[in-house]
This record gives structure tokens, C-alpha cells and sequence, in this order.
């Protein structure tokens, strides 16, 4: 009787559900200071090419730039006069770093000078008056850029002709576009109709069997592989294979779903090391390598809500690296956050992970086992009969 209680309690605790791997943070935070004593709603915001200054873009024509090395120093910041009392969503940086475009609600379209930090209305941006715009990006080679809107459409600008749409778009609002780092093809994400290819020559293509996400960012970390990786609502991310021969012909990857993890991608910034940086709600970040798909937690939102609960709990909006795990985050109401290694290594994370899975696959087999002997008058029998010859 005693062997059979022992095995019975066996049994109940392999039958007990298993509990996968918790993510670990593996970064450590220090609120280093604010923009400002109030909520200034920022939205967005790019390091610039050399690697030495953030171009940050808000609510009510906000625009700043400050040190992307020493952000906590505010005697190193540009206060920037847009003219504008509209909301600003994103800028980009031209690839030469002399300039940036700045866009935003009603048709803005900006330009932002190095040289003078001056801030003038872009060549055309009659065209668009009137229209949320959402997205702007400088393809690589400079001669163009891209402003995505909110009503879907996308308009293709250069300083010689201007802006002027583009065909093709459809009805959903644009969330991010994204170039690859080396080739002139772009990734348009839209909230509701999937992805589409931006070619050499401005033909848009949409991406079928991509219609079903809800798509919130898209980046080209990796400037060797032919490859962007889409982010969508529900944990979601799928890698997408961009053709430069026929560019019509781009194709995704089986989609990703990530596991183990609470809330959902609000946005992504690029890596140090030419990995995607995804912002997540509650305040959490995630690093995922294009190189082979996988996502590895760098922070934890219970581990931020411990560190300041007040800070966690606004929006994360801009990250950047200086170096692998060593940089600076900003939060919607400006909040400044530097961040460095907590010692924590992806092995650490992974061989958890392994032993978890080996414990899942070891009691599957275990309870089978079990529940075949618990109806097996004959195995009870000789069980019993090997205990009494043990004894």
C-alpha cells in the first residue's frame, strides 16, 4: 500500500501543469533625467547617422535634438522651432546626416539643417495639405524618400520633383516603412492590409497571405541578408524575403509566435549590433535577430514596474544602443532611462529554457506510464511481488 500511495503521489506531481521559463531582464535601469517637468507626448525619434545626436519629434510641433552619448545633458540639446502646433509621428535622417525629414498631421512636412538647426517647409508639401501623415524614411541611396498617411496612401519625394503619390496603396493607415540598409527596396507596414515591397522604380506590391495581422512596425536590421522583419499585434513577426531581381516576386517566412511573454508590441528601434530592438506594453523590450528569428527578452515589465512603477507605467517610445546592451530609452512624457548590462547572458536564458523542455518531455511520458500501471491489475501484481523480494 505504502508504494502504491508513493506512486500516486508521484503521479499527481507529474500531472501538475508545467510552468514554462520566465524571461529574465538582462538589463538594468537608471532614470537619468527628463526633457521637460511636464508630459510632452513623444512619438518618435532617429540617431542619426554619425551616431552622435537623436532627433526627437512630439505632440504640438515638438522637435529636439540631443546627444545620443550623453542624453542626461541638457547643455548638449537643440530646441527646435517647427511653427507647427500639430502632432509630429516620425522623422528620418538623410543618409548623409546633413538633413532630416519631419512629418506629421495635416500635411506637415518638414526639413530639418545640421548646419543652421533650421526648420523648413519641403519642396511640394502642398500636395499632401490636409493629410495625417504617419511615416517618412530616406531610402539608401539618398535620392528619395517615402511619407506613408493615414488614409494608406504613400508619396515618393525628392528635392527635384517634389512629392507625388505613389499607385496602387490602399485604404489602410501606413504604421511604419522601412529600407533595406544596402539595396533601394523598402517593406511598407499597414494596419490592416498586410505588407508591400517598395521596388527600385516606386512599384508598390502587396505581400499576399499578409492581410491577417494587424502590423505595427517593420525594420531591415541586418544589412547583409535579403530579409525585413514585420512586427504585428498579438506577438507576431514574420520575416520577409526581398527579391532584388524581381522585386514583385518577395515572399515571407513561416510567422513567428512568441510564448512566455505578457502584453504586445507597440513599436521597434534599431539594435547596436544589427539586431531590432521591439517596444512592448506594459514598458518591456525585446531583441530579435534576423540572422535566425529568435527573440531574446533584454527587459521585463516586472522588472521595470519594481524599479519605478510611475516611470513603467508610460508608454516606451524611442531606444537606441552606444553599445551592445549599454544605451538610453525614452518614454512618451520624455523621461530619460540609461541602461546597461544586468550580467544576465542570453546562454543563461537559453539553458533554462532547455531545462524546462526536458522536463516537459520527460513527464508527458511519465504520466502515460503511470495511468497504464494504475489500471493494470497484472503490473500491480508483479510491482508488488519485486517490493517483496526487495525486502
Amino acid at each position: 500500500m505504502r508504494g502504491n500511495f508513493l506512486l500516486g503521489i508521484c503521479l499527481l506531481v507529474l500531472l501538475l501543469p508545467a510552468v514554462p521559463a520566465q524571461p529574465e531582464s538582462v538589463i538594468q535601469l537608471t532614470l537619468v533625467d527628463s526633457l521637460e517637468d511636464s508630459d510632452i507626448g513623444l512619438n518618435a525619434g532617429k540617431v542619426s547617422p554619425d551616431g552622435l545626436s537623436v532627433l526627437l519629434v512630439g505632440e504640438n510641433g515638438y522637435a529636439h535634438r540631443i546627444s545620443a552619448l550623453h542624453a542626461e545633458d541638457r547643455s548638449q540639446d537643440v530646441e527646435l522651432n517647427t511653427g507647427q502646433n500639430v502632432a509630429l509621428h516620425d522623422v528620418s535622417w538623410h543618409p548623409r546626416g546633413e538633413t532630416a525629414l519631419l512629418t506629421g498631421d495635416m500635411g506637415v512636412a518638414l526639413r530639418y539643417s545640421t548646419e543652421s538647426h533650421a526648420i523648413t517647409t519641403v519642396n511640394g508639401s502642398g500636395s499632401i495639405i490636409g493629410i495625417n501623415m504617419t511615416a517618412v524614411e530616406w531610402r539608401p541611396a539618398g535620392d528619395y524618400a517615402y511619407f506613408g498617411a493615414s488614409d494608406g496612401s504613400i508619396w515618393k519625394f525628392s528635392e527635384g520633383s517634389g512629392i507625388t503619390a505613389i499607385s496602387d496603396t490602399r485604404d489602410s493607415s501606413i504604421s511604419d516603412i522601412a529600407c533595406h540598409r544596402n539595396q533601394n527596396t523598402c517593406v511598407v507596414a499597414t494596419l490592416n492590409d498586410g505588407l508591400a515591397i517598395l521596388s527600385s522604380n516606386h512599384q508598390l506590391t502587396f505581400i499576399s497571405g499578409t492581410g491577417g495581422d494587424t502590423w505595427i512596425g517593420v525594420d531591415c536590421a541586418d544589412p547583409i541578408l535579403n530579409e525585413c522583419v514585420g512586427f504585428a499585434s498579438g506577438l507576431r513577426t514574420q520575416a520577409i524575403r526581398v527579391d532584388q531581381i524581381g522585386e514583385g516576386e518577395s515572399e515571407t517566412r513561416e510567422i513567428m509566435q512568441l510564448s512566455a511573454l505578457e502584453g504586445d508590441f507597440t513599436g521597434v528601434s534599431r539594435g547596436h549590433d544589427g539586431t531590432t530592438l521591439i517596444h512592448m506594453a506594459p514598458f518591456a523590450m525585446l531583441r530579435q535577430e534576423p540572422s535566425d528569428s529568435q527573440a531574446f527578452a533584454q527587459l521585463v515589465s516586472d522588472d521595470a514596474i519594481a524599479w519605478d512603477s510611475v516611470v513603467a507605467g508610460r508608454s516606451l517610445e524611442v531606444v537606441w544602443e552606444n553599445e551592445f546592451q549599454e544605451g538610453f530609452i525614452l518614454t512618451s512624457f520624455g523621461n530619460i532611462i540609461s541602461f546597461e548590462s544586468s550580467g544576465v547572458t542570453v546562454e543563461d536564458l537559453d539553458l533554462l529554457s532547455i531545462i524546462v523542455m526536458a522536463a516537459v518531455t520527460i513527464s508527458v511520458p511519465g504520466v502515460i506510464l503511470g495511468l497504464i500501471y494504475m489500471n493494470s491489475p497484472f503490473l500491480q501484481r508483479k510491482y508488488l511481488l519485486y517490493r517483496q523480494k526487495k525486502k
